[in-house]
């Protein structure tokens, strides 16, 4: 491919821009697949080449690191981990999984905790770090029943990455999805439409997924037993207190979180942006005084390597628009197509691409700029069709290798976890469901809410 856009008489109509940021992306893409270097070298290599050949200025390339959702980012993991170190996630489980009674309550009860833990910690990574306590907590409290701790090994991985897209500081993925849109469209999403946009849908899919979890990997007799958890079970395995008065620690980190997310989803009426919300709340998280974590511990847990491989991606995504690459890209598809059928091929495409790029940053990274360009050419709303990749690569449940959550409960020694046949079999069920769900939300739920599937 690189060897036929090196031909000037290939191809007219492309630029000499265009041709080279489609051989950098072409060769991106097959090391990000076919090659064990890192993704974030990658990236960096590709965002210099880009440079270098002139496709893209150094301020460009340098400029995305300073980007409002880099500093999101940053400033989230910072108040993520204030909310750690006081042990508050102990408190949240013994608070609704003790009250389950059933299998079923259990189950739903975790989902729903799951799905609540997006707005306190971003990126699916953090959020299965800070549910791996609670749930060993559970697997030494129910380790006389095999079939339902291997149950929720598979239940806390698959609820993390399916509700990851209830906010914007979910994944990392959805801060390059913004920036695409941003850049190529002059459109932004900002946290409160996000947040309108994903919330239904990460609870749909969510407990859609919990049902089938417990279906596939459990028998109707270990459903039908009854279950009682105590906070004394659980305080048995944890390391900081579960019940009892609340420390002064605890007060102002929960008081802090609760008032960051209000001034997020009231962004409308204030217009401070979530940036600048999250820097004055990790600053405060992180002060002498009325801190609970000191910044240099803090700033250990914010994933580096991920902020350079967005800011790289994004500059990536900056040179297929600018030098009309992605156009060409897409030029090809017929123009009668219609948006029903575009949106399921954009989302069956997005659902099975975590088989070919395990990164879920870097299929964001390479569908959305494609998705955009050819959602322009066939009157498709960009907005629409970028959030409905972005979700369905959501997905990414087949293998163990296939994200970081289900590769960390996939290996956890002494306690019973699932195979990869249990995964392939969940699979089976949950990839066309949750492409149907995510189809039904763009036609029939995000019109309603404001964005519609034509232009």
């Amino acid at each position: 491919m690189c060897a036929l856009l090196a031909v000037p008489t290939n191809f007219p109509g492309l630029g000499g821009d265009a041709r080279v940021t489609l051989v950098v992306f072409v060769l991106a893409t097959c090391a990000w697949i076919g090659t064990s270097i890192d993704d974030t070298y990658i990236a960096l290599g590709a965002g210099l080449a880009l440079t270098v050949t002139g496709v893209i200025s150094s301020d460009t390339l340098f400029g995305t690191l300073g980007d409002d959702t880099v500093w999101l980012l940053i400033c989230a993991f910072v108040l993520a981990a204030a909310v750690s170190r006081t042990g508050l996630a102990g408190r949240a489980a013994v608070f609704l999984v003790s009250g389950a009674r059933t299998v079923r309550q259990l189950v739903h009860l975790t989902t729903a905790a799951l799905v609540v833990t997006a707005f306190a910690v971003p990126a699916t990574s953090g959020r299965a770090a800070l549910a791996l306590p609670v749930f060993l907590a559970l697997a030494k409290v129910l380790a006389d029943r095999k079939r339902l701790v291997v149950m929720l090994a598979l239940l806390f991985p698959t609820v993390i990455l399916l509700s990851a897209v209830a906010t914007l500081i979910g994944a990392g993925a959805h801060l390059i999805t913004v920036s695409v849109l941003w850049e190529t469209t002059g459109q932004q999403v900002g946290f409160t439409q996000w947040l309108l946009l994903g919330l239904p849908l990460a609870v749909a899919s969510s407990h859609l997924a919990a049902e089938l979890v417990l279906l596939t990997t459990t028998r109707r007799a270990d459903r039908t037993g009854p279950v009682h958890i105590t906070p004394e079970q659980i305080q048995r395995h944890s390391e900081q207190p579960v019940t009892g008065p609340w420390s002064q620690a605890e007060k102002r980190c929960v008081l802090l979180l609760a008032t960051v997310i209000v001034l997020w989803c009231s962004e409308p009426l204030h217009r401070v942006p979530p940036a600048l919300v999250a820097l004055i709340g990790a600053v405060i998280a992180a002060s002498p005084a009325l801190g609970t974590v000191r910044l240099k511990d803090a700033l250990k847990t914010v994933p580096w390597s991920l902020l350079l491989f967005m800011a790289a991606t994004m500059a990536m995504g900056v040179a297929l628009a600018d030098s009309g690459a992605a156009t060409w890209l897409v030029s090809g598809l017929p123009a009668g197509a219609s948006p029903m059928v575009f949106l399921a091929i954009v989302i069956t495409v997005s659902t099975v691409a975590h088989l070919v790029l395990q990164s879920r940053s870097a299929r964001s990274s390479v569908l959305v700029p494609l998705v955009v360009a050819a959602s322009v050419g066939v009157g498709v709303n960009p907005v629409a069709a970028a959030l409905a990749s972005t979700a369905a690569a959501g997905f990414c449940h087949t293998l163990p290798a296939s994200a970081k959550p289900v590769t960390l409960f996939a290996q956890l020694p002494g306690t019973p976890t699932y195979t990869p046949r249990d995964l392939l079999r969940l699979s089976a069920v949950l990839a066309p469901l949750t492409a149907a769900l995510v189809l039904f939300f763009a036609v029939a739920v995000w019109p309603l809410l404001g964005v519609s599937v034509t232009r």
